[in-house]
């Protein structure tokens, strides 16, 4: 059953609670060697690549097993870790979405990494790892260690661009004139539409910070953008109800992913936001050219980043946790790293990676790739804030389709929006 929006919220209410007592004092073994259970919420290639990596850890040695089991999507996954957290069952290792890492720090559940052995050595790529990723984290305890990480982008059907004799627009002004030009109607009804993005926090949150805004104050107050995020709800409302040149809201969370990413590869829209991760799926699965550009700018350039990063859960046994680690440390080398990355589409997570894919010709011969890298200039980071999950699940997300659907008032919204984040959980 999939974890809906409140499930996973209340699931994190009872986190603090979970992290008190609830330790494994023994260790596992299997066959003589030790084991750290692993979950992961993956499908299809990624799942696939993950577990050949997972595999070829396994066989580097003969001491530890890395078991890996599948936990379903991410919500689903973090769901399922805070019932085995009350429990006393909860894996040794994990990955969690990005958002939530503030809050099961100060809940005291995961692990703190900073001690661990080379863990002030390895050379990740700021952005993405946990210090650059969030805004005031650089005197917080190292709890999370990049690894399935991407940023929103552009992807255009180079085919669609080429026929209309446009470009990737630059700015907001842009998209709107692009999307007209790639905007089909025929007389039977259909609609090739110039333009689709999942009704998403993740997306609204860039454009937040494209319009000069930021969901939380230097002061510590939740204003989510202030006038930027009405602008951002304003601006989709105006390319669905009045410019009607961007494909409609078809569902929420990952429903509505996916069935972007497939209209686009049937050609039922010709330009789409969608995340680097889908770099490698889109350009394998597409029967057209498929363009990669930076997502447009309002008054500056700005994207947030997504994905998860790996934890240790704290009550594990420091067996298992050191074990743990190791296979960490390892999925961050090089030849993991450029792997993953390669193989998925996902970020390369350390400077030595890049540089090494560099050298090797891979950004010049997948020019995609490096337009996702290059916009790692442009990362807003995620303010340090225990709430900031409750309040992207919970308060945004579910009012955003709603708004655009119906064309209720932005500034309303907002407002409602604001008191409720500020109420206490």
């Amino acid at each position: 059953m999939i974890a809906t929006r409140r499930d996973v919220i209340r699931a994190l209410g009872a986190f603090a609670l979970a992290g008190a007592g609830c330790r494994r004092e023994r260790p596992a073994y299997r066959d003589g060697r030790l084991v750290v259970t692993f979950w992961y919420a993956f499908g299809d290639v990624v799942r696939k690549v993950l577990l050949e990596l997972v595999a070829r850890y396994n066989a580097s040695q003969d001491r530890v097993l890395v078991d890996a089991v599948h936990q379903g999507d991410y919500f689903e996954a973090l769901a399922k870790l805070r019932a085995a957290l009350a429990a006393g069952t909860a894996p040794t290792l994990s990955h969690v979405v990005c958002e939530v890492l503030p809050y099961l720090s100060r809940a005291g559940v995961l692990e703190p990494l900073d001690g661990y052995d080379g863990a002030g050595d390895i050379p990740f790529v700021r952005a993405l790892d946990q210090r650059g990723a969030f805004a005031g984290a650089d005197g917080e305890p190292r709890v999370g260690v990049p690894f399935n990480r991407s940023t929103p982008i552009v992807f255009a059907n180079a085919n669609m661009l080429a026929d209309e004799r446009v470009a990737p627009p630059r700015t907001w002004d842009d998209l709107v004139e692009v999307a007209h030009r790639l905007t089909k109607r025929s007389s039977s009804g259909d609609v090739r539409w110039g333009f689709g993005v999942p009704i998403s926090w993740w997306y609204w949150a860039a454009m937040v910070g494209q319009g000069g805004g930021r969901l939380v104050e230097a002061d510590g107050r939740v204003s989510l953008g202030g006038a930027s995020g009405e602008e951002a709800i304003r601006f989709w409302q105006r390319l669905v109800q009045v410019e009607r040149v961007m494909r409609p809201p078809p569902g929420r969370d990952y429903q509505a992913w996916q069935s972007n990413s497939e209209s686009f590869l049937r050609g039922g829209v010709a330009m789409m936001w969608s995340t680097t991760a889908y770099v490698r799926y889109l350009e394998d699965a597409a029967r057209f050219p498929v363009v990669a550009a930076p997502l447009p700018r309002r008054v500056r350039a700005s994207v947030p980043t997504g994905g998860t990063m790996f934890v240790v859960i704290r009550g594990a046994p420091a067996e298992e946790k050191r074990a743990a680690w190791d296979f960490v440390r390892w999925m961050c080398e090089d030849e993991q790293t450029i792997a993953w990355s390669t193989r998925t589409g996902y970020m390369p997570v350390t400077r030595t990676a890049v540089r090494r894919l560099e050298a090797d010709g891979w950004y010049r011969n997948h020019p995609n790739d490096r337009v996702a890298y290059d916009q790692l200039a442009d990362v807003d980071p995620w303010p340090w804030a225990p709430d900031l999950f409750r309040v992207e699940r919970d308060i945004v997300e579910p009012r955003l389709e709603d708004a655009v659907l119906t064309g209720r008032d932005a500034h309303a919204l907002m407002d409602e929006a604001r008191d409720e984040a500020r109420r206490p959980a």
